[in-house]
């Protein structure tokens, strides 16, 4: 064979070179950054939270439909059901807004409801969006390992109008409070990443060290553009206990530890360096405003009451939507570390420090009244915190909005007529109070209520409650879960303060400084709040008298077809044989007697009178035949 032509042998050479070229332009055009916020709480426990965001331009822009940083999978999801935006949560405990806070943009946008919570925006007409959030349920039950395809009934999810976010009617919101959420969700969020939990921030992901928090939610949330650009960002965010064995300092106030802490502490993982396909990789810890008040220092990373055990490559002042500072970032960039120089970054502390969190302008609370399998009410309280104080030009006529959004499953009948509203104690009425209502009544077996409320509380309130009245309904017997009697979950209300912002803002950060987390944190997101989940004890019927019946049944029918079967499948011969014996064995009990009492008897008497067994037998089938029909015919009237 002849060697390749000159011509030939440069498009051979220049075929694979091009194909590189391709493959890394469509790359550079994707992006990938990863991020770590880390953040002492004052009950002793370590707040962790991990942001990944993936980035991809529009198709055309791209190498056609090839990715080659973001998921496929989730690209397909985007045009597959025409998805604008969609976020999915999942959540193990309850995050305890008192002593955590509720106005800082973490807190905001990232504490959910214990389960699974699922909302998605459609680009579709809207006879077709219930039809396509089913099938959207099913794929993301599939993707996630979870249980997500029991919101595809219309009892389980709900289209509020203002309430959650404003939108016009292409919304759907659904909750599932009891689902478990355990690794098996975990292993396919990490899967989404490129570089998986191998290297980088997702590699201090330690199993056991992630799932005995206090709190730990994951969150993936899609946002897509008209020209099909497509952001993914992907967080966890996970409330730790240092391990205090491990710690050296410990300093005591009024009988509480603060344990100094570091990431190999809290994740029993060192970090070795980045994940090489980031844009950026970064660490921030964060002092919030009431540690930088109470050590009386601004942005120092080392005082007389705490210091960092790794000197931090750039402070970053934060300023709340009341250009006041309201804490700082310490930031530590993955590129200047390896497997030679890992990060083990952490907090020690010199001295014993007390602060507090900001909270929420109100804590919200929900239980449940009265008692019974008939009637109850549901009472949705509210506690201030004082935090209206710092709202500018407040005054006594002043009054804040709350804005409510609570699900009812159709076998929680509400009387939405019976609201009560009770402010400092005394009653007011609906009118002073309620600004805008919008109720979706239920549906037996159909659809769940939803009830959405604009609250207008006076500045001066410290604490309001309302009640409302219901009724509990009856379920067929094959609706019942197997752990029936633990009770029906009702979902977690949500509580929004649309006067109250929880942007930040870093008027020292360089224009040219990327950061996604940072970005989140810019934007204004209102301060919200979810309550308890509630657990309502309905009539359920005594599983146990169908148990008793089927078992005392098919004892009486195995009897009796038993015997029946051995009956029909003995043999003849081996009746006889058996029968011989039978009438032998008794026959010569009475010779043995004689003989021992010293008698003559004479062996053909006792043969010519032979005890047979057959009277006794069919007394038996008599009894089981008569037994059968008493239990069909009281089967038959039952």
């Amino acid at each position: 064979m002849s060697p390749p032509s000159p011509a030939r042998r440069s498009s051979v050479l220049s075929l694979p070179l091009l194909l590189l070229t391709l493959t890394a332009a469509a790359a550079s055009e994707e992006e990938f950054t990863e991020e770590l916020l880390l953040r002492p709480l004052p009950d002793r426990k370590a707040l962790s939270h991990f942001h990944f965001r993936s980035a991809t331009p529009p198709p055309a822009a791209a190498s056609g439909l090839h990715h080659h940083l973001f998921p496929k999978a989730i690209s397909q999801l985007v045009q597959r059901f025409h998805i604008s935006e969609l976020e999915l949560s999942f959540t193990q405990g309850r995050w305890n807004y008192e002593t955590w806070g509720g106005s800082d943009p973490l807190s905001a946008d990232n504490a959910k409801p214990p389960g699974v919570e699922l909302w998605a925006v459609f680009d579709l007409p809207f006879a077709d969006i219930d039809a396509t959030w089913k099938n959207l349920t099913h794929t993301l039950s599939g993707l996630f390992c979870a249980s997500i395809n029991f919101l595809e009934s219309s009892t389980a999810f709900s289209a509020p109008r203002w309430g959650f976010k404003s939108n016009e009617g292409n919304l759907r919101y659904g909750a599932l409070p009891r689902e478990a959420v355990c690794t098996e969700n975990l292993t396919p969020w990490l899967k989404l990443l490129p570089c998986r939990d191998k290297a980088g921030i997702a590699s201090l992901l330690y199993r056991p060290s992630i799932y005995k928090g206090y709190y730990h939610s994951q969150k993936l949330k899609l946002t897509s553009s008209q020209t099909g650009a497509i952001i993914l960002d992907q967080s966890l965010t996970v409330v730790l206990q240092p391990n205090t064995s491990k710690s050296k300092q410990l300093h005591s106030t009024g009988g509480k530890l603060q344990p100094s802490w570091s990431m190999e502490h809290l994740f029993n993982r060192k970090l070795l360096g980045k994940c090489l396909v980031s844009r950026s990789s970064r660490i921030f810890v964060e002092i919030e405003k009431g540690i930088l008040l109470k050590s009386g220092s601004e942005v120092s990373w080392r005082n007389k009451f705490f210091e960092l055990s790794t000197a931090p490559d750039r402070v970053l002042k934060e300023l709340d939507h009341l250009e006041v500072q309201s804490s700082s970032l310490h930031e530590y960039d993955l590129s200047n570390y390896n497997d030679d120089k890992p990060l083990d970054v952490g907090i020690i502390w010199k001295l014993p420090l007390i602060w507090s969190c900001s909270p929420a302008p109100y804590n919200a609370r929900r239980f449940l009244m009265g008692s019974g399998n008939e009637r109850g009410s549901i009472a949705l309280s509210f506690l201030s915190t004082d935090l209206n104080k710092q709202l500018p030009g407040s005054s006594n006529d002043c009054s804040i909005k709350a804005v409510v959004l609570q699900l009812f499953p159709w076998y929680v009948k509400i009387f939405y007529h019976s609201l009560q509203i009770v402010i400092d104690g005394s009653s007011k009425a609906a009118s002073e109070v309620l600004d805008m209502i919008h109720v979706t009544p239920s549906e037996d077996k159909l659809s769940p209520g939803t009830l959405e409320m604009l609250l207008r509380f006076p500045c001066s309130m410290q604490s309001a409650t309302l009640i409302l009245d219901f009724d509990k309904g009856f379920l067929h017997i094959d609706e019942y879960p197997p752990d029936a009697n633990q009770g029906f979950d009702i979902p977690s209300a949500l509580v929004s303060f649309p006067d109250f912002n929880s942007s930040r803002k870093y008027p020292e950060m360089d224009p040219m400084f990327v950061s996604p987390l940072l970005e989140n944190f810019k934007e204004d997101n209102v301060v919200k709040s979810y309550t308890e989940v509630l657990l309502v004890p309905l009539t359920t019927p005594d599983f146990s008298m169908p148990y008793n019946v089927i078992t005392f049944t098919c004892t009486v029918l195995a009897l009796y077809f038993g015997s029946l079967l051995n009956a029909l499948r003995r043999r003849i011969g081996e009746e006889e044989c058996r029968l011989r014996k039978a009438a032998v064995k008794p026959a010569l009990i009475p010779l043995l007697l004689a003989r021992l009492r010293g008698h003559k008897v004479d062996p053909s008497e006792s043969e010519s009178s032979p005890a047979s067994p057959v009277g006794l037998k069919q007394l038996v089938k008599v009894a089981l035949v008569a037994i059968v029909a008493v239990v069909f015919h009281y089967l038959s009237n039952s």
